[in-house]
Formats: structure tokens, sequence, C-alpha cells
């Protein structure tokens, strides 16, 4: 008897669990969608340095999706939820993958400083908002389940049994999958656009970053920009979401039709693979050219200290001098962003002595960041010294960072300018003009960015319009510390290599420094012995400069295939609309 009821107490205690868990499981779904959305920004953050899990691009966005087109049928303000449900997603997003502009709080010693990451993605969740939205506007309508009068029908009704029920439901026609696909691609690939220019503009890590280190994939890029890889990564999570919907309401039927919308998407992925490897294998005519760039890795608190000064010319003298010494010689030395502790044109200033005498003692140019002073105004600055200092190029920055480099508005709200003041106490002015470096040997014309210049396609594409067929890279990304902000830097680089098909050289003050290729494949990096590049030295070798001077399509039009997905989300947005009201 004990035993009996024992196991019965036992069963009702199971069962109760098991109502329990059920009961739990129910009150949990109505969250869902958020915990979709949010799973959506987590991936997003996966996809890119430091973690690196590229793969995660395909994915990413197929949470959002699910929760955008299969939660919320029965809310008042749907679209106003779909849009709520992007910006979740863009919040997550944005705070993980800008999480490295905390480091600022660390540097500055600044508690408010680590909050920089939420208030930025506060600003840029609006994008993922704006496409969440989208979703909810061009999504099909519910499948209904009618009786369909077939011949597979007619033999279930002789037989006395009931017709069956076939679905009838736009997800099981490709034409209309692969419409959606486009749609939702073109609207990624606006917001990812205007994201970059709007305000003055923070384009990094679209999706299609995401894919930086596989080269062979990413040549696209030189029709249409990094923001055609977006579009191809958007247009396979949207077809990633229609398939499986697709596959079960055909199993219910046992109905299969072609799978045009699947097979044309992974067509076109391996076409992307196919087509990356034949490029690569005709390379064009160039140049050897023999380059080392120097890695100082000064601490940022040193960097304008007058007692460090001594210091700061020690290790630069000591590293190039290990830089000149390379057989075959080197043709352009390269020093990073800010270099020097004061202005280099300044025939008073200690740094100006330096430079000259160190020019005088060596034959071979030398490239460097310095800020650069003209009648009263200030600039960010790239210098090419050559002729043993008798010859002195200067390149001023065209493209400043807001709150970095400027105070956005710093006059009209002087209660905003007095606090920030305190991290930026003065503004950069902004340069006039693509100033071309050229070489002692005549053949080769840098393109001199600076710092975050390199991540911007359509400033890069200007300098080779006028002629530049190799782009270097002065950075300081010692602001970030040892974050994941300079791989992140290097990752949005690479692809104006393939965009312009020119190669880059990048001399970085904590790193990455590194040589990158025309089809955007890193083909030097320099490391310690643990292969961190948080480190100190010199990175020597030699650069395929292309003699050609062909112009890519990219280079040639710019962002014109990012225009053409904007003007097709117009239509898109102003056609929908109105046929809703129609309705």
């Amino acid at each position: 008897m004990r035993s009996n009821r024992a196991v019965g107490a036992n069963k009702r205690g199971a069962g109760a669990a098991d109502v329990r868990e059920v009961s739990a499981l129910r009150k949990a779904l109505p969250f869902w969608p958020w915990l979709a959305a949010i799973t959506s920004g987590l991936l997003g953050i996966g996809c890119f340095p430091p973690f690196n899990q590229s793969w995660f691009c395909w994915v990413a966005l197929t949470p959002l999706i699910a929760a955008t087109w299969f939660s919320g049928e029965n809310s008042k303000r749907r679209w106003l939820r779909d849009l709520l449900l992007g910006y979740v997603a863009g919040i997550v997003f944005f705070t993980g993958i800008f999480g490295w502009l905390g480091s600022l709080g660390t540097l500055f010693e600044n508690f408010w400083l680590h909050g920089l990451p939420l208030l930025l993605s506060l600003y840029l969740g609006m994008n993922f908002a704006f496409w969440s939205w989208f979703c909810g506007l061009v999504r099909p309508g519910l499948t209904k389940l009618e009786p369909t009068k077939d011949k597979w029908s007619e033999m279930l009704e002789r037989a006395g049994k009931p017709a069956t029920a076939i679905p009838t439901s736009p997800w099981l026609r490709s034409t209309n999958n692969l419409w959606l696909a486009f749609l939702l691609a073109s609207a990624w690939s606006t917001h990812e656009w205007i994201r970059g220019w709007l305000f003055g503009g923070f384009g990094w890590n679209g999706l299609g970053v995401a894919l930086w280190a596989k080269w062979p994939l990413i040549q696209i890029a030189q029709f249409t920009g990094v923001i055609g890889l977006s579009f191809v990564i958007a247009f396979v999570n949207v077809i990633a979401v229609t398939i499986p919907l697709r596959l079960f309401l055909e199993a219910r039927t046992r109905r299969m039709r072609p799978h045009w919308d699947i097979n044309f998407t992974m067509l076109g992925v391996v076409g992307l693979l196919v087509f990356g490897w034949q490029v690569a294998r005709n390379p064009s005519q160039t140049k050897l050219l023999h380059v080392a760039a120097v890695q100082a890795n000064i601490a940022q608190q040193q960097k304008f200290d007058p007692q460090f000064t001594a210091q700061i010319f020690d290790r630069f003298t000591r590293l190039s001098e290990v830089a000149l010494r390379s057989n075959p010689p080197t043709d352009l030395l390269v020093w990073p962003e800010s270099s020097m502790p004061d202005p280099v044109r300044d025939e008073n200033g200690e740094s100006y002595r330096f430079v000259m005498n160190f020019s005088a003692s060596t034959k071979t140019d030398l490239l460097l960041g310095t800020i650069d002073l003209e009648n009263g105004h200030d600039y960010n600055a790239a210098a090419l010294v050559s002729d043993a200092g008798q010859h002195v190029q200067i390149y001023r920055k065209l493209h400043l960072v807001p709150f970095g480099e400027y105070i956005p508005l710093r006059h009209s709200f002087p209660l905003f300018a007095v606090v920030a003041s305190n991290w930026v106490p003065g503004d950069f002015d902004v340069g006039k003009e693509y100033t071309i470096f050229r070489l002692t040997s005549g053949d080769v014309q840098v393109a001199p960015l600076i710092c975050f210049e390199d991540t911007i396609g359509e400033l890069t594409r200007q300098f080779v319009l006028k002629g530049a067929n190799l782009l270097a890279n002065v950075t300081n990304d010692g602001w970030f510390l040892h974050s994941a902000g300079s791989q992140q830097h290097l990752a949005n680089a690479i692809f104006r290599c393939v965009e312009t098909r020119r190669p880059m050289v990048r001399a970085a003050n904590t790193g990455v420094t590194c040589f990158v290729n025309e089809f955007g494949r890193v083909t030097q990096l320099l490391q310690d012995e643990t292969g961190g590049t948080f480190t100190e030295g010199v990175l020597a070798g030699e650069v395929n400069v292309p003699q050609d001077r062909q112009l890519t399509f990219y280079a040639r039009h710019g962002e014109l295939f990012a225009k053409f997905c904007a003007c097709v989300t117009a239509i898109a947005i102003v056609t929908s609309v109105a046929l809703r009201k129609r309705l």
C-alpha cells in the first residue's frame, strides 16, 4: 500500500511539474519575439572581431524576420511593434559591437564615458527599427487552408473521404520569396548606406564587412562596394526564413514544387566564389615597392607630453634604422598618425629638427602623420618628406571624427561644449583638397588616408580618380587601448582595396600594422611572438603597386548600387502604403 501511495504521489508530483512547465512555457511564449530580436543582435555581434564568427551573418537576421512576420497578429499597432522589435535588436547589436568605445572611460578615468556604446546605439538602433518596420510593411498575407478540387481530391471524394485542404499562400511561390528577399535586401542596403553619411556618418560594420577575411567572396565589391555584399547576405537571410516555412506547408499536402528560390540563392553565392577565384588569377601589371611601416606603440597619455619627447624620438630612430637596414633598400618608410609630439612644419619645434635631420640622413621617402598649423587653423595632417628634407608635401584630413576631432555645434550649445571640452579641448579644421603624394619614383602616387578615412569608400575613390595607385593609412587606435576597435578598423578598411583594386599600407601606433593587396587579402601583418598585434616593431616587405591605372566600376561611379537600392525601397514603401490604404 505504501509503495502504491508513493507511486501515486510521484505521478501526481510529476503531473504537477508537467503542468507547471506547460504553464511557464505559455507565459514565456508572448516574449519569444523579443528574445528573437535580442538573438539577432547577439548573432550580429558574433560576426565581427574579436569573435570573428563570420558564418553567423548568413542567419543573423532570421530571428528578427521571424519575430516580425509571425507574431503580433492581434496587435492594434502592429507597425509600432515591428519597429520596436528592430530597435531592440539594433540596441543590442550596436552596444555590443562598439563596446570598445567604452575604453575611453578607462583612458580618461571617467565613469560616464563607459556608457558611450549604449548612447551611440540609441541613435544607430533606429536603422534596425526602420528595417524591421519595412519587413512588416511588405509582409505577405496569412496562409489559408481551402479545399482544392484536383484529380487527387476527386479520387478521395469517390472513396468517401474528405477533399484535401491545400494551403493557398504566397509563401509557396518561388517568385514571391525571391521578390520579397530582393525588397528586404534593398531596404537593408539602403539603411547601411544612409548610416554611412547621415549626420557625419558612422558606417562601420555593415553586414558585408563580416566577410572581410573571406577574400574570394568579397570581389563583387569592385562593382557595388561593400553594400553589395550586405545585399547578398540580407537576401540569403530572407530565403533562410521562407524555405522552412514553404517546406512545412508542402509537407502538409505532400506536394512539392520546384524550389527556384533556394536554387537561385545558392547559385548566386557559388557564383560569387567562382568570380572571386577567377579575378584573383588575373592580377594587373605591377611595380614592386619596398615599404617599411613603423609601429611605435606609444601610450596615448605620452604622445603629446613634453617629458616623453626624447623617448619618442629615440624609439622612432631605433625602429626606423632597423627598417632601413633591409636589403633591398626601402623605398617608402611610414610612421603612424600624429607620430611627432608637435607640428613637423614648425621650424621652431623639436619635431621639425628631428624629422629633417632624419630625412637628411637617408634617401628614403618618409610618410608620417602630424599636426599642421596655418593662419590660426589646426589640421590633422599627413606629410611626405623627400629629397633629404628639401621637399615636403602636405595633406589635411577631409573627414573629421565627431566628438573625437571636433565637437558638433560646439558654439550653439555652450553648456554641452564645456562638458565635452574636457576630452576635446579644441576643434580641428577640415582640409579642402584630395592631395596625392608623389614618391621620388614618379610611377607611384599615394592616397594618404588618415585614421578612419580608410573606412569610407566614397572618400577613398576620389583619391584614386585623381591618380593614386597606392593607399596608405596612418592611424592611431591607441585611444581604444587593447580592445577590438583596431581589428574592426582593419576589417572595414580592407574593402577599399577591393573597391578600387589598389593595395594598402597601414602604419598604426598600437596596431593593426599590415599590408593588404588589391584583392583585400592581408599579405603581411605585424605580430608579436604570441600572435598579438599590440606590440612595438617594424613591418618590412614588398607591395605590388598596379601600373595600368584602370578604374573599377565602383571607382568611377561610387555608391550607385546603394542609390539604386534606395530608389527600390522608396518605391516599395510608397506602393505598399498606397495599397494598404485602399484595403
